[in-house]
């Protein structure tokens, strides 16, 4: 796939719910994960299994009520960022939280790499 293939796919999965869907499709095997903050498994992750882990984790915790996602905003040809600005239930507690989070994404070799996010703890 071709970067801007990669950036539309990506956000594309993002605002239809196939984010899940479009792992093996969009990941390098051995991506690296990377959060602003330790949500328990530490801050970075390598490879598509820890990866999923991630978006299961979040899954199993979260709903996701509503939101938006930008279009990706390109940096050369390796790199796009997407604001994600959500409403989510935590699932435990039933609290809804508004969120405003940045990803970073590098792509090599029609694949992601790396991702990257940023986010008020």
């Amino acid at each position: 796939m071709t970067f801007d293939d990669v950036a539309k796919k990506l956000v594309d999965g993002c605002r239809t719910g196939k984010t899940v869907e479009n792992l093996d499709l969009l990941y390098a095997r051995d991506a690296v994960s990377v959060e602003a903050m330790d949500n328990g498994s530490g801050r970075e992750v390598q490879g598509l299994d820890a990866i999923k882990g991630k978006h299961d984790w979040w899954d199993n915790t979260f709903e996701m009520l509503g939101g938006d996602v930008s279009d990706p905003l390109p940096s050369g040809d390796d790199r796009f960022a997407v604001i994600f600005e959500i409403k989510v239930r935590h699932k435990e507690s039933g609290a809804v939280s508004d969120m405003k989070e940045v990803a970073l994404y590098t792509v090599g070799d029609g694949r992601i790499v790396r991702e990257e996010f940023f986010y008020n703890a």
